[in-house]
């Protein structure tokens, strides 16, 4: 059984964390002294198209090359490593479990039983992990239980993360689901948070954006919209008769209007120009926020007293200027920035584009898992 869940927040060591995505791969090696974090190494490459489809590893053979590649260029020679699958490919549910059972007892239920109501597939064709979480009173019943993080995905997805990483000289030590990594980043941020406060994570990556709402740090509701800075970016370029292609640095000079209802008065330059695109861009991300505003509905029918309080933005597309303000104008929730840099504490060597810097938060949050 792949773990999952184990050791959340972090072990002892010299961490080398490896994340992969259809648009790059990231390397990023921390080592840790009391609660600081240092960056030992940081490397990225950018990922050939012919590699990924339609966000699925399609040759593990290329990518395991390429996986040496970003080693030889960090030049490390780490044994075990850290990685995680996209929260899409993956089912996550908070189960509520009697608190009397036995480890074994709760081991047989959670697997054996409660998991087969939420699989789509046969148990025998999944990877399974779980871990308790906290006791509470049920209301409905008055007995004692207790909350059980489940996590499941396919063993073909998570086969093909094992043997592309045994092609590369590598042994996956934990594989986990990319959205963990990311929280993991978000600790100081979700302390300052009650028990019946809610933040929405709103994780930007290259083609899609995964949602996470989070109750004292463990995801109450994920979701997978196929929207990301890639989708971004076409609509923007065609709207310019632009070339297209998988390289978003366009989105890197763009400020989303204060008021996105009038884009048409810029009196910038830098903004003039942007302006022919700006309708389809605005167009990709009112459908980002229709769909983020149908999770929160969703979630606050079914959460009872939990208010939710907070938007954080993270991932590469936390980069786009004034982002933040366009969701906390459209949503009127609250919305802010997320710097894995900043909040870790963490000195970068190089100086990185705000869509690079903004999306460090998992390959962090794997590294900061073995240490």
């Amino acid at each position: 059984m792949v773990g999952f869940l184990s050791n959340l927040l972090g072990g002892q060591g010299k961490g080398v964390g490896i994340e992969i995505n259809p648009d790059r791969i990231s390397l990023a090696q921390v080592s840790k002294k009391g609660q600081q974090y240092k960056l030992l190494k940081y490397q990225s490459l950018e990922v050939p198209e012919e590699i990924f489809e339609e966000g699925q590893i399609k040759d593990s053979e290329a990518l395991a090359e390429l996986i040496e590649q970003l080693l030889k260029e960090a030049k490390i020679k780490p044994k075990q490593v850290a990685t995680s699958v996209p929260m899409r490919e993956s089912i996550i549910r908070i189960l509520p479990i009697p608190a009397e059972l036995n480890d074994q007892e709760l081991k047989d239920t959670v697997l054996n039983h409660e998991a087969s109501l939420y699989l789509p597939y046969p148990k025998e064709e999944v990877d399974l992990d779980y871990q308790k979480l906290g006791y509470f009173v049920d209301d409905s019943d008055g007995i004692e239980k207790v909350q059980v993080l489940l996590v499941a995905t396919r063993k073909e997805n998570t086969d093909l993360y094992l043997e592309t990483f045994q092609q590369a000289g590598m042994d996956i030590k934990v594989l986990e689901i990319n959205s963990f990594s990311l929280i993991r980043t978000l600790k100081p941020q979700l302390q300052q948070f009650s028990a019946s406060e809610a933040v929405v994570l709103v994780d930007i990556e290259f083609d899609s954006t995964e949602i996470a709402i989070i109750v004292e740090g463990v995801p109450q509701f994920s979701r997978t919209v196929p929207i990301g800075t890639y989708q971004m970016q076409i609509a923007l370029a065609q709207a310019m008769n632009l070339p297209t292609s998988k390289n978003t640095e366009i989105l890197q000079d763009i400020t989303i209007p204060n008021n996105p209802d009038q884009t048409s008065t810029s009196s910038t330059s830098s903004q003039t120009w942007i302006n022919p695109g700006m309708d389809s861009l605005l167009r990709v991300l009112g459908e980002l926020v229709d769909e983020l505003r149908r999770s929160v509905n969703f979630y606050i029918n079914q959460s009872g007293d939990v208010e939710v309080v907070q938007i954080l933005i993270a991932g590469p597309g936390a980069g786009l200027a004034q982002i933040d303000e366009f969701f906390t104008k459209k949503l009127n929730i609250p919305a802010t920035l997320f710097d894995p840099v900043t909040s870790l504490g963490i000195t970068m060597k190089e100086e990185l584009s705000g869509m690079e810097r903004y999306g460090l938060g998992t390959v962090l949050g794997l590294a900061m898992r073995m240490n």
